[in-house]
């Protein structure tokens, strides 16, 4: 397969048979996995996570949910000020999650769509030789100061849902071939944080601390599955939700990250901002990947992307292109339009043969 493209994962479509016709119909010769686009309440990313695990959980309080609209409750955020809130209850030091391999959801749903996967690829639809990809947000994605507000609380969430993302990885592995299979761990806030480290969460902004989690969930990985990452600058409340000046700490996380792993990492995703000049893309020069493809998320701000393309090259002349983000918060209609952005794409940067 060809790997000149990556899909980061979310396309909003609504089945798993959608996408999969639409992005493999498109991008298949160039793709080398393909997600099932997080369908459904996956679109949120781990918005969803705030009310099908952490509400109404034993161990924990919930001390904000989403205002009602025209008196009908809400569960989905509609903005960052409207988010659920959390904190530990009194006298416990972890919190634990029951039900596992199958409390999170990604389990579940990773099974159901490899079907998907399977029969298409078994009719012609998908490529011989395409992994099935698994797009999970790492640890501290999830259990962040933006849920939990009261700072000794992630401690005492981070380690148990550690433990229920092992689970999940497990029930995967047990239920997926390992050569059909590639895991992707989404990383945004500990992007956010090593930039503009939050105030009162000590430590929060160290890469030791979003590397620790890494190293031991990839360790997990038969050295059969493939294993990427996704790094973001944010889309909840629009993209970017930070403009860092340039990509140095983004590439000393990539670097600590790929080698916290302990093994293999097939590909690295790197967001790119609507810049041109030489400062912004520099950092890339220092970039230790191994073997790793390298990723540039430049699919957007088309006008531009030449001359971006052209100034990423000086100091990184070899990668693959991927837009800067997942699809999740993009209206349906516009997928189409983007999906040809990434053939037009390809032929700029000669890719497309």
């Amino acid at each position: 397969m060809g790997h000149d493209v990556l899909l980061v994962g979310s396309v909003p479509f609504d089945t798993v048979e959608d996408v999969m016709r639409n992005c493999s119909g498109a991008l298949g010769s160039h793709l080398a996995a393909l997600p099932d686009g997080e369908v459904g309440e996956r679109r949120s990313w781990v918005l969803r996570l705030s009310y099908q695990v952490f509400n109404g959980h034993i161990d924990l309080e919930t001390i904000k949910r989403p205002e009602r609209v025209n008196g009908v409750e809400q569960l989905m955020p509609r903005s960052r000020e409207d988010v659920w809130l959390f904190r530990v209850k009194p006298g416990v030091d972890m919190v634990r999650f029951g039900n596992p391999g199958y409390r999170l959801g990604y389990a579940k749903d990773a099974v159901n769509s490899y079907f998907v996967f399977k029969t298409l690829r078994e009719k012609g639809i998908i490529p011989q030789g395409m992994r099935f990809q698994i797009s999970m947000p790492m640890v501290n994605s999830v259990v962040r100061p933006l849920t939990f507000p009261e700072a000794a609380d992630l401690a005492r969430i981070r380690p148990g849902y550690e433990e229920a993302i092992a689970a999940e990885l497990d029930a995967i592995l047990a239920a997926i071939p390992h050569d059909d299979l590639a895991i992707q761990w989404d990383c945004a806030w500990e992007v956010s944080a090593v930039y503009n480290p939050p105030d009162g969460y000590p430590g929060e902004g160290d890469i030791e601390t979003h590397t620790a989690p890494i190293g031991r969930l990839s360790r997990r990985l038969p050295e059969a599955v493939a294993l990427g990452f996704h790094f973001c600058f944010g889309t909840f409340g629009g993209w970017p939700r930070f403009a860092p000046d340039d990509l140095d700490r983004a590439v000393a996380l990539v670097n600590a990250a790929v080698k916290a792993t302990g093994r293999r990492v097939d590909w690295v995703h790197i967001p790119a901002l609507d810049r041109t000049d030489d400062a912004f893309y520099a950092p890339l020069a220092d970039l230790d990947v191994g073997e790793a493809r390298v990723y540039l998320g430049l699919i957007h701000s088309m006008d531009s992307f030449a001359q971006r393309l052209q100034a990423a090259r000086k100091f990184l002349p070899d990668f693959g292109i991927a837009a800067y983000c997942g699809f999740g918060r993009i209206a349906p209609d516009e997928i189409p339009a983007i999906l040809q952005d990434h053939k037009t794409a390809l032929e700029i940067a000669g890719l497309s043969s």
